[in-house]
């Protein structure tokens, strides 16, 4: 039997996005203190942090909101970075201090490391509208990075503000660096 253009094109389109589908599971963490974290875990195609979109970026998806993030802070663009916050001014205060710190190509590296191909993210965590991204980076002081994103009207932004959600996030993240969580 002989498979035509059209049918082999729409299997070979439906084949290739099942590649690159995310996976989604819902879990939960047990606190020491007999607390329970209820959480979603996503899971990304291995290159999902270094293919590029084919439109213009928006910041319409975790993944999406840290690529443009990451984009601004690896040309040094702390003033663009910034504006992805939910507390702007805060955000921008401690890139600069960071930036000066650490010296602009040094400050660059850090962030362009992020679409490195040997480091991945690991996890996409969701807490309702809240996010983290888990991050697999091969150098540095902290291999097991977090960034963490809330969502506001349909666009992600960084969470820079202090709330119950980034707090069971951060314990999450913690327990993935214990090696508790597979």
């Amino acid at each position: 039997m002989r498979i035509g253009f059209p049918a082999a094109l729409a299997a070979g389109l439906c084949f290739a996005t099942a590649l690159h589908a995310q996976t989604e599971e819902s879990r939960s963490l047990e606190l020491d203190g007999g607390g329970r974290v209820a959480y979603t875990l996503r899971t990304h195609p291995a290159d999902a942090h270094v293919a590029r979109p084919t439109g213009e970026l928006a910041p319409t998806s975790a993944l999406n909101a840290a690529k443009l993030l990451n984009l601004h802070l690896s040309s040094g663009d702390v003033e663009e970075a910034a504006l992805l916050s939910n507390s702007p001014r805060r955000r921008f205060e401690v890139l600069r201090e960071y930036r000066e710190l650490v010296g602009e190509e040094e400050f660059k590296r850090v962030f362009a490391q992020y679409f490195y191909p040997e480091n991945r993210l690991l996890a996409e965590i969701a807490i309702g509208r809240n996010r983290l991204l888990i991050w697999d980076l091969k150098e540095g002081a902290t291999r097991i990075a977090g960034q963490y994103f809330v969502e506001i009207e349909g666009r992600y932004l960084i969470d820079d503000v202090p709330n119950d959600a980034r707090t069971s996030l951060r314990w999450v993240l913690e327990a993935y660096r214990a090696g508790k969580l597979p």
